[in-house]
């Protein structure tokens, strides 16, 4: 038997991808718990995201992908982020990593997409804590990489290293690895974003051939992307060091959103135990939901405004200031702020009866909470960072 005809999404443009991915939130919401349980991808979930191209949306339309703006990477992980974090979060790198692969050389795309561009690519992103040395024909590379969400159903996977020359950092690059030459410690054992598989992979003295690593180094003078010249789209060079988190920072404003409509839902047909009133009809229950409401759009609207400014710069072949840079990196920290905030407000809301593991609003509160734990979203380094450049300080980044 042939290997079945992988679909082509090229035609897909950004009204029906979202209306796609919105047609899908009841699927992940039947579906979490078991993703949760498995702390993967369960087949049949990963069959949907297949069927509907939902992991393709920026992928290149050469290889079968949407190639949406750039205001995808946000919308659509938003928007599953409500039926599920996890499975969101994943999909969100997963596109990511697609978007980061069109910048390799021709030959290690084709080496993806060519017969498999449904194919998983998980991703190390911390540089530091992979270690490359140039040798003839590519560099050796090791490492211990946490956090590489999807990695267990992956094909693929992009690690992050700093070349050196001794001791002196030169690069600072993404290699890209078949499944089976990195090993995978199951240690994902979390509190909340379980169905993300996000396990620690390690490499020891790896060979990567030259035409699999392609350099981040977007700051250092005279630095190109291989892969420019296949995939011209402004889209992807939008820096991945400035907005990569967005994507990521828009299943949890998503997950909020989710556990917002929940808990409205609920609040619909609840009385109090103890006196029989309906609790809409309390005051602090009204402003509680206002308040968690109003923090969820107005995080929305600022992660949607990075994206639109960004995209729109590059399509215009306007440089990006590093203030505008670290502005992006603020923002998604302060929005994150005031998801986590939202959801607090909902689980504290819904008392005694949001403890329980069959509870959704339970296991949105701890997925929440896991996720904002990320470094993108950390307050004291992204807040500091902008604030330092903005007084006047000077701050440098290979990446940035």
């Amino acid at each position: 038997m042939g290997k079945p005809k992988t679909q082509s999404f090229a035609d897909i443009g950004y009204d029906e991808a979202m209306r796609r991915a919105t047609d899908l939130v009841p699927f992940l919401r039947e579906h979490a718990a078991s993703v949760e349980q498995a702390r993967r991808l369960t087949p049949d979930v990963e069959t949907e995201l297949n069927r509907t191209g939902i992991l393709r949306y920026l992928q290149p339309k050469s290889y079968g992908g949407m190639e949406l703006d750039f205001i995808a990477a946000a919308d659509i992980p938003e928007m599953l982020g409500r039926g599920d974090a996890s499975i969101a979060w994943n999909v969100a790198n997963i596109a990511s990593h697609h978007r980061t692969l069109a910048l390799f050389t021709e030959k290690a795309q084709n080496e993806v997409w060519k017969d498999s561009p449904d194919a998983i690519i998980a991703g190390g992103i911390a540089y530091q804590q992979g270690r490359g040395t140039r040798v003839k024909g590519g560099l050796m590379l090791s490492g211990t990489w946490n956090f590489c969400s999807a990695v267990n159903g992956a094909g693929w996977n992009q690690l992050a290293c700093i070349v050196r020359d001794g001791d002196k950092p030169v690069d600072w690059v993404q290699c890209l690895l078949e499944s089976g030459q990195y090993e995978i410690v199951d240690d994902w054992q979390t509190l909340g974003m379980r169905g993300t598989g996000s396990s620690t992979v390690k490499v020891e003295e790896l060979f990567v051939p030259d035409y699999r690593v392609q350099s981040m180094a977007s700051a250092l003078p005279g630095h190109t992307y291989a892969g420019v010249k296949a995939n011209p789209n402004p889209m992807y060079r939008i820096p991945t060091s400035a907005l990569g988190g967005h994507g990521l920072g828009a299943c949890i404003i998503g997950a909020a959103q989710g556990a917002l409509d929940t808990m409205v839902e609920w609040v619909k047909i609840r009385s109090t135990n103890t006196a029989g009133a309906k609790m809409r009809d309390f005051q602090t229950v009204q402003l509680r939901t206002g308040f968690a409401g109003a923090k969820i759009d107005a995080a929305r609207l600022m992660l949607r405004s990075d994206c639109i400014e960004a995209d729109a710069a590059l399509k215009s072949d306007k440089t990006i200031s590093l203030e505008s840079k670290l502005r992006y990196k603020r923002n998604l920290a302060a929005a994150i702020r005031l998801a986590v905030e939202a959801v607090d407000l909902m689980h504290e809301m819904a008392g005694a009866n949001g403890i329980y593991d069959h509870s959704p609003l339970q296991r949105m509160f701890r997925d929440v909470r896991s996720a904002s734990a990320h470094i993108h979203f950390n307050t004291d380094m992204q807040m500091t960072q902008w604030g330092n450049v903005a007084l006047g300080g000077a701050f440098s980044s290979p990446t940035m």
